[in-house]
């Protein structure tokens, strides 16, 4: 290989290289510009001794649909949390306990904007 070569490779390279650079940075920008902003609904599931509970499902939806969105489960802490779209709006969570016969237990909910609510369910004996 003579220098001429090399010096063409390492050019070839270079360019390479500020092609990924440029696409990597691109892809970086439209993730930003993708995300929207959102609101987080964040509690705890307690028993009836104010202990966590761990493993309930939790749903969530809006107060003026009939149907639950989100469904998930509390952690080991008894915690939860879920994203919601930003902006005014009423929710209705409520804790469904499996093979307990403890009622649920529900909170209503208001989000104004990209803020954090924090609630507590509190399950009946």
């Amino acid at each position: 290989m003579t220098t001429r070569e090399h010096r063409g490779q390492g050019g070839l390279l270079a360019l390479l290289g500020l092609v990924l650079l440029a696409a990597t940075l691109a892809a970086m920008a439209s993730d930003k510009r993708a995300e929207k902003p959102y609101a987080l609904i964040f509690g705890t599931v307690w028993d009836s001794d104010y202990r966590p509970v761990y493993g309930v499902r939790v749903k969530i939806r809006r107060a003026d649909q009939k149907k639950a969105r989100w469904e998930l489960y509390s952690d080991h802490q008894g915690e939860f949390a879920q994203r919601v779209p930003a902006g005014a709006a009423d929710y209705v969570v409520w804790a469904e306990p499996e093979g307990k016969h403890a009622p649920a237990a529900e909170a209503k909910v208001h989000v104004e904007n990209d803020e954090r609510v924090d609630i507590g369910l509190h399950l009946t004996k």
